[in-house]
């Protein structure tokens, strides 16, 4: 009974042990499972963490370039680098919608991430994501995300590839997508405003997408659409700087720094570009008669036509006015001349409301072939649309060399500018005669040369009333004259006599009652006169691109070998040798004719005084060898 009694009671007591070792066995296996199940809580949650890190980084990234002030280009490529980089998604793209609303809508890639694979799936498709044009489909997964402005996901990577590239066979596009690695697409819309933009694309190798990472996503949407409207207003104000607001077109300021850039990188290959000089014809009387809103509607229309015709890397410019250029990178004359005439053409064929058809004439000039210096290459093309416009306009011509180029053409060419554009108060019918007569004449004829020269007599006349008939041959022959004594380069001698026929013009704009005052000039009416030479250059011909060369001797012309002359910047030697020629022929002339104040000197008298003034004035020798030539000559 003891013993029995005894071992009851030790097997109650391992019983007892027994159910004390399962239940704290069970208590161990509760708190290891609690263990791993917060282990797995503070994973999810550090994962949530360093996402939501992440996830203020990128936005940071993106805010920071919005205040860069950065081109849309490339604030959209950084973007898609970020998403496949930074946030780990396989391929990235972002895609602009074009032409909403019609049926030739479609999506354009205006962004999308690089990596290996995606090169590789590039030269499957053979062919460049730049050029791609998607078609908007209104049922399909990405117009439904676009327009419900809602994001979407989805595991069907072969459909999202089937309607991007349809012709590509499903034995390709399965090994497309086993080269993406990606089990899911999220297609996020977005927005500029109130308008649709496009979409972001990413691929993932999660399948679907989480409340935290649609989050995230609508978050950089947000981002990104606020990047779209910084970079674009900053688009809008670099265009506005760059382009003309009439026409749309380049303004002068953004085409004259790239026809040197252009220069500098034809130097560097040795390969030409060519530019072409357009002017529209008839503009004045489109205004006269219709109205100047119809002016700028014929305006409008050669700037239309030039965006057609211009490709992507032409620079189409308004310059001023009715004046155009183009700027034809690359281009050799034979192919400018080509690209000029199919221009003249389509602008011929431009029949406008009221107006009816419009013409323009066009000069075409080559970098490298025609000159190799910009100031001469567009001086080269204006000369050849100003020889369009006198054989008759609607026409394209070729420009000349440099050196094939005589004084009388570019005299001219440069009075009928003056003439056309109202350079000088001229009376209208006068002006009108002038250019008419202008216009008729032909280098290669005998009399040439008298009907410049009539040309410029009238003129004078209109200011001087005591401006003789002839006088105008006669300084251009002693100018000559001078210059073959002193053996002055032909070049030099041709701009000579340009200055001859040019340096007197700024006289038109000096108040007729001091010009012909009978009396002695005050000191304010001295300034007045004074400022003549300037006048000359900088208000009449600096516009004139074809005589840049002529303008520093007419600065000049009436500065003194002393320094006492004026504008009064220069002396002796630092005064070009035509400067010095043309104020001993000024001043022969002025002293050998009547003036309101006085009667004409003897040849004597004006001989006496050209001694007196010797080394102040004028140079002394330049002085001995002018008193020599007029005294054997009979002028």
């Amino acid at each position: 009974m003891s013993l029995f009694s005894n071992f009851k009671d030790l097997l109650g007591q391992i019983n007892k042990l027994d159910g004390s070792i399962y239940m704290q066995g069970k208590d161990f296996a509760d708190v290891y499972a609690k263990n791993i199940a917060l282990e797995e809580e503070i994973a999810a949650r550090t994962k949530e963490l360093e996402q939501a890190n992440q996830t203020i980084l990128t936005l940071n990234s993106v805010w920071d370039m919005m205040n860069s002030s950065q081109p849309l280009s490339s604030m959209l490529d950084k973007i898609v680098s970020i998403l496949h980089e930074d946030m780990n998604y396989n391929y990235a793209v972002i895609m602009k919608l074009e032409k909403e609303g019609t049926a030739d809508a479609y999506l354009n890639i205006k962004a999308a991430s690089v990596s290996k694979q995606i090169n590789k799936i590039y030269s499957m498709i053979n062919e460049s994501y730049e050029t791609y044009k998607l078609p908007y489909l209104e049922n399909s997964i990405i117009a439904k995300s676009i327009n419900e402005r809602k994001i979407y996901s989805t595991p069907d990577i072969f459909g999202v590839l089937n309607m991007f590239f349809p012709s590509i066979d499903k034995i390709k596009l399965k090994e497309i997508i086993s080269l993406m690695s990606s089990k899911s697409c999220v297609i996020v819309p977005l927005h500029k405003g109130k308008d649709n933009f496009g979409c972001v694309i990413v691929s993932s190798d999660r399948n679907g997408v989480g409340d935290t990472e649609s989050n995230f996503l609508s978050l950089f949407a947000n981002q990104i659409e606020l990047a779209i409207t910084v970079a674009g207003l900053f688009e809008e104000v670099k265009k506005q700087a760059i382009t003309d607001p009439l026409t749309g077109l380049y303004n002068r300021r953004y085409f004259e720094e790239n026809i040197i850039k252009e220069a500098e990188r034809s130097l560097r290959l040795k390969q030409p570009f060519s530019l072409i000089s357009m002017d529209l014809d008839f503009l004045k009387k489109i205004n006269d008669t219709y109205g100047h809103q119809f002016g700028d509607l014929a305006i409008k229309t050669i700037s239309n036509v030039l965006k057609k015709e211009a490709r992507s890397i032409d620079i189409p410019a308004r310059i001023g006015g009715e004046e155009f250029n183009l700027l034809l990178p690359g281009v050799d004359s034979n192919g400018a001349m080509i690209a000029a005439e199919r221009i003249r053409k389509s602008i011929e064929n431009q029949i406008l409301d009221t107006i009816g058809g419009i013409t323009a004439s066009i000069g075409v000039a080559t970098f490298l072939e025609h000159s190799d210096r910009i100031d001469e290459l567009t001086e080269l093309a204006d000369q050849a649309m100003y020889k369009a416009k006198m054989n008759g306009r609607n026409q394209v011509q070729l420009a000349q060399q440099m050196s094939d180029i005589n004084w009388q053409k570019l005299a001219i060419e440069t009075f009928m500018d003056i003439l056309a554009k109202k350079r000088i108060p001229v009376k209208e019918n006068i002006a009108n005669n002038l250019y008419d007569k202008l216009k008729n004449i032909k280098t290669d004829e005998k009399d040439t040369n008298e009907l410049l020269y009539s040309v410029v007599d009238i003129i004078s006349q209109t200011y001087n009333q005591m401006y003789k008939t002839g006088t105008t041959k006669s300084k251009i022959l002693l100018g000559n004259m001078i210059a073959k004594r002193l053996d002055l380069p032909k070049e030099e001698t041709d701009k000579l006599k340009l200055a001859i026929l040019l340096y007197d013009i700024g006289n038109i704009m000096i108040p007729e009652e001091i010009f012909n005052k009978k009396g002695p000039l005050t000191e304010e009416e001295r300034n007045t006169i004074r400022q003549h030479p300037l006048i000359a250059a900088r208000e009449i011909l600096k516009p004139i691109s074809n005589i840049q060369d002529i303008i520093p001797i007419i600065e000049s012309h009436h500065e003194n070998w002393d320094g006492l002359g004026y504008p009064g910047v220069k002396s002796g030697i630092d005064i070009p040798i035509t400067s010095q020629i043309v104020l001993l022929v000024d001043s022969f002339y002025a002293m050998t004719q009547d003036r309101p104040y006085r009667h004409a000197y003897s040849k004597e008298e004006v001989i006496k005084i050209l001694k007196e003034e010797a080394g102040k004035r004028w140079n002394e020798k330049l002085v001995d060898d002018f008193i020599d030539l007029i005294k054997k000559e009979t002028l």
